[in-house]
């Protein structure tokens, strides 16, 4: 009979200050005064008892005996051979033996595997998203759960559902701190997700903390549900540079301007060969005295709070020595201006070739009607000559008749 009310003693006095015992697995929450029971001991001295200790708080094996020592503020043995240890703490997790010897001579042996935990308080969810916009990455809130021990787990649920973390449109960031003097754990657990087009116009996210140990029921925060907008598409952004076609000689000056019509106006962004440029936001972008590491290719980003981020095109800028010709005007790099070069000389080439050909063929023209135009010049001074020997013959003949 006593034996029995020693026992329902011992587990009286575990479920009063909140401790389990399975086999020789005990967890016992900290702070709380933790008895760990000398199974064949005595009940009443003289006794032949030994514990043992091995802790985060002893470096080797710690002995304690019913006579007491300076460990009687951490762990003591009570008159009736338990351990006492009046708040138990994280230092103190680890194995606990006793062997004692009845007094007919027999021995027994208890082993105990000591844990301890701590309740964290109910998590929260930090700087919630009030709007989520669909088809972009959006930051839900972050989990935050303060004061465990072991550190335990965070989970996101969406419309009751777990969410598993894919990397695309789910993503989880988390976070684990320690205390330096309590040795209790902070977690964070940041949410980014990306709301599918058309879906659920006002979803429902939650946390919950899940204690290491079994048999601890999770801990859930407050549901938030942030509504989910569809962007109307940006117009198209415009980039104008001056002067038009991007070619300068070195030293010039180019203008590059972001033309949109959204309101209110965009932030706007540049980039070079498709790296942003650390500048700050402006929609004009001016290249004085452009050099040989001013040339590339040139685009504007425009960033509106409502809208995802646009590109414009690229334009390329480049430096013409004096008297070349630059790219025609508002080219945008590409592989049709080698051809056009190449084609724009081929066709020089045969102008050319013509124009020589037709000098050459004008000059043999010009001989040739020399050439002929010489016998018919003699022709006519001998018939000019003729001419003027005929009146002579007729006159002498009428002197010849009018004489005596």
């Amino acid at each position: 009979m006593a034996a029995g009310t020693a026992a329902g003693v011992w587990v009286l006095v575990l479920s009063l200050w909140g401790v389990a015992v399975s086999d020789q697995n005990i967890t016992a929450r900290i702070g709380k005064p933790l008895v760990l029971n000398c199974k064949g001991a005595p009940k009443k001295p003289p006794q032949q008892l030994e514990w043992k200790l091995s802790t985060g708080r002893t470096e080797a094996w710690k002995v304690l005996t019913p006579q007491g020592g300076p460990w009687d503020s951490v762990a003591r043995v009570l008159p009736n051979g338990s351990l006492l240890l009046p708040a138990v703490g994280i230092q103190d997790e680890g194995t606990f033996r006793c062997r004692a010897t009845s007094r007919n001579g027999k021995e027994t042996k208890s082993n105990y595997r000591v844990q301890v935990y701590q309740i964290p308080g109910k998590p929260d969810i930090v700087d919630p998203a009030s709007e989520l916009m669909a088809g972009v990455p959006n930051k839900v809130g972050t989990c935050v759960s303060e004061g465990g021990y072991p550190a335990g787990t965070l989970s996101w649920h969406l419309d009751g559902k777990t969410l598993i973390p894919d990397g695309k449109g789910v993503s989880v960031k988390e976070e684990t701190r320690r205390h330096p003097e309590t040795g209790l754990f902070t977690l964070h657990s940041e949410l980014m997700v990306t709301p599918a087009r058309g879906g659920a116009p006002q979803p429902t996210f939650s946390c919950s903390f899940s204690p290491s140990f079994p048999r601890r029921r999770a801990l859930h925060t407050a549901p938030i549900r942030p509504s989910v907008w569809e962007p109307v598409p940006l117009e198209e952004v415009q980039l104008v540079v001056e002067p038009a076609g991007g070619a300068v000689p070195p030293g010039g000056t180019v203008t590059l301007t972001c033309e949109t019509s959204v309101q209110p106006p965009p932030q706007i962004h540049w980039t070079k060969d498709g790296t942003p440029l650390p500048l700050s936001p402006s929609p004009v972008l001016l290249l004085p005295e452009v050099g040989p590491e001013d040339q590339g290719t040139y685009s504007c980003v425009a960033t509106h709070p409502s809208h995802g981020p646009q590109k414009s095109r690229a334009v390329s800028i480049s430096i013409i020595e004096t008297g070349e010709e630059g790219p025609a005007a508002g080219s945008v790099e590409g592989p049709g201006l080698g051809t056009l070069a190449l084609a724009l000389g081929i066709l020089g080439g045969l102008g050319t070739a013509a124009l020589l050909v037709g000098v050459i063929m004008w000059h043999r023209r010009q001989r040739r009607g020399q050439e002929r135009k010489a016998p018919e010049n003699q022709e006519e001074d001998e018939e000019e000559r003729a001419e003027l020997n005929q009146p002579e013959e007729p006159e002498a003949a009428e002197n010849s008749a009018g004489g005596p």
